[in-house]
């Protein structure tokens, strides 16, 4: 599994790379110009991502605009719905419009409220895994 972690906080980047690292090959972004990017080289190199955890509020592009600029460039790519990238916005406890706005425009699959622990983290990977 291949997951893209976007978190502008570095600690928090650490913390959930160190967690995923045993189940997923990681990489990073710290902003959603980053995710942008990372998304599409990650299919240019056909080695696309399985999942993406990205915070909702961050610099340059925030997670809500990375996540729909990342579902056009599937829509663009002709990406079945099968294959698309499992989106999981990460937020602040009192961001619920914004959660809200990730289902609606962003076809986030799911999110996970701040501060993330690695039980969390757990329920919310076998899920994701349940639904392959």
């Amino acid at each position: 599994m291949k997951c893209l972690i976007v978190e502008d906080e570095l600690k928090s980047c650490h913390f959930l790379k160190e967690l995923l690292s045993s189940i997923c090959e990681c990489d990073i972004a710290v902003n959603g110009q980053e995710a942008i990017d990372s998304f599409r080289l990650a299919h240019e190199w056909r080695r696309p991502y399985d999942v993406i955890f990205m915070n909702i509020t961050m610099p340059v592009i925030d997670g809500l605009t990375a996540l729909r600029k990342i579902r056009s460039l599937e829509n663009g790519m002709e990406v079945p719905s099968s294959l698309k990238v499992k989106a999981v916005m990460m937020t602040a406890p009192d961001d619920s419009r914004t959660v809200i706005k990730a289902f609606k425009e962003g076809e986030a699959n799911s999110f996970l409220v701040k501060p993330i622990t690695k039980q969390k983290l757990d329920k919310e990977m076998a899920t994701l895994i349940l639904e392959e």
